[in-house]
């Protein structure tokens, strides 16, 4: 059991090191493979234990991130919570392991675990799908296809076709003809193969014209890491960026302020008021602004505010994924935490529920705002129902020196893939960029500085393949793992069954003692 622990421990580091700041993303099917040969041939709890395993070797160093920014108490829960998943994974094991093809079967578990996690408890946490891996490698123009669920389906399916291959060539595997075993290793060949094809042959969206688009980053004065260090100063920030913007002459079609570029309501604080008027009035077209705005006494909404020059502020964005305990406090009414860096969460943040896109300048903007761009839902409704851009509102100060910034912007490329938009970044202080539409970063701004990123982007209304599919992958995939997890349940406790009815048989009939009346006398 010990080279079990072991081994899942090593294929959830090696799903670590797929992902920033290491970003070895053809370790992703390695550490899938791993799972599969750490679980091998265990009973179910057993192979829930190693799944579990595998979990904390994984989250905890993937979002190791979190120790140093918001604390070590919410790191060590979070990823304690996001571990469990990866046992329940674990759990289906010795189900779908019965039947024909697990690999298939397997495949879809992982994905419907993974989606479930996304989204639950409470806001979930996205942070480390097996698609979020590969941006920088030739299969990640499939994304415009299949999506990033789909993508992590057949990631994992990888994985598993290469654990099903390795497990024929270990000691007492079957011993029957060559071609068998080497048909899980064909088949992984054949779909990495099938993978990198949209490298050569890429989903592009035809144009239907151009913006062009300024970015503000206007840094985090003080340590860098706190925005409410001085909040005023940050906002005062971006009007003087975006005024001297203005004095330089351009006249971009509209201005991206980032989430937080107002840490107070910007329509009842006077002075944040008019600071925001101040630079709309120089620059001359609507900007973007990123506020917080209060909704009565115990709640805040975290929008992206339409600031135009002439009919002042106009349509919105809400957030539509606060991050539980950073945002917002769950069941506040039964329990109101007040230590550490909850004692900030005074009052809890809405979700948004906006599905239509922003009209900005005449553009319809799909908008999104920080770990809203790890959602699927998010930029793919507005994507759906008009949006010919995509833009971003960040804040991220709070994890200006972690290797958070680097996992998100990743995120972010991929959207641009996977929608065939053009996509426009705004961070406080990092990281501020404009992305093309096949995951090139076109321009960007260097951390911690205060600068504007002005470029001229395209503008689409055709839809990939992925945008047209929605949300049919996640079901298909979802329908597939609750099947396999079914049929296998039932071929499980058949086996059991079979096992027991045959110890029965095979044990040996208990020896006779004769009873006083029938002993012999004499």
């Amino acid at each position: 059991m010990l080279a079990r622990l072991l081994l899942a421990v090593a294929g959830g580091l090696a799903l670590t090191a797929s992902f920033e700041p290491i970003a070895v993303a053809y370790l992703v099917p390695i550490g899938v493979a791993l799972f599969a040969l750490a679980t091998r041939g265990l009973t179910f709890w057993r192979s829930g234990l190693v799944g579990l395993v595998f979990g904390v070797a994984f989250y905890f160093t993937h979002i190791d991130w979190m120790r140093t920014s918001i604390g070590p108490d919410a790191w060590f829960a979070l990823s304690s919570v996001e571990a469990l998943f990866y046992g329940l994974v674990g759990l289906a094991v010795p189900l779908v392991r019965r039947l024909p093809a697990w690999p298939l079967w397997l495949a879809a578990t992982w994905c419907a675990v993974e989606a479930l996690r996304t989204g639950w408890p409470f806001s979930g946490m996205p942070w480390g799908r097996l698609s979020f891996a590969v941006i920088d490698t030739p299969v990640a123009p499939t994304v415009a296809y299949v999506g990033l669920t789909g993508l992590s389906f057949l990631l994992a399916l990888v994985g598993f076709l290469l654990a099903a291959g390795v497990e024929t060539l270990l000691p007492g595997s079957d011993q029957g003809v060559r071609r068998p075993r080497l048909v899980p290793l064909g088949c992984a060949v054949a779909l990495v193969a099938l993978l990198v094809v949209p490298a050569v042959a890429p989903y592009e969206t035809e144009e239907s014209g151009s913006a062009v688009v300024a970015a503000v980053q206007g840094d985090v004065p003080g340590p860098g890491n706190d925005i409410l260090y001085d909040h005023r100063q940050v906002t005062r920030n971006h009007v003087d960026a975006t005024i001297r913007l203005a004095s330089e002459g351009v006249r971009p079609d509209f201005v991206l302020w980032p989430e937080n570029s107002t840490a107070v309501d910007p329509f009842t604080d006077g002075d944040v008021n008019a600071g925001i008027r101040e630079a709309v009035a120089a620059i001359g077209v609507p900007v973007v602004v990123g506020g917080l705005v209060d909704d009565g006494d115990e709640h805040v909404l975290n929008q992206g505010i339409v600031w135009d020059p002439e009919t002042g502020p106009g349509d919105r964005y809400t957030k539509h994924h606060p991050v539980a305990y950073g945002e917002y406090i769950p069941y506040r009414r039964y329990w109101d935490p007040n230590f550490g860096a909850l004692n900030r969460i005074s009052r809890d943040m809405k979700s948004g529920t906006r599905t239509t896109p922003l009209q900005v300048a005449g553009i319809p903007v799909a908008d999104s705002i920080c770990f809203d761009v790890a959602y699927d839902d998010v930029l793919r409704d507005q994507v759906r129902d008009g949006a010919e851009l995509l833009t971003v509102q960040t804040s991220n100060a709070s994890f200006i020196f972690t290797d958070q910034i680097e996992q998100q912007f990743a995120i972010t490329r991929l959207r641009a893939v996977e929608s065939g938009r053009w996509l426009v970044v705004a961070a406080t202080n990092g990281i501020t960029g404009v992305v093309a539409p096949d995951g090139t970063v076109v321009a960007s701004a260097d951390p911690r500085t205060t600068a504007v990123v002005v470029e001229r982007v395209g503008l689409s209304t055709e839809l990939t393949p992925a945008m047209r599919l929605a949300a049919w992958p996640l079901r298909v995939i979802t329908g597939l793992a609750l099947v396999g997890v079914l049929l296998g349940a039932i071929a499980y406790r058949r086996g059991q069954d079979q096992t027991r009815s045959t110890r029965a048989t095979d044990a040996p009939e208990p020896e006779t003692t004769p009873t006083p009346s029938e002993a012999g006398v004499g």
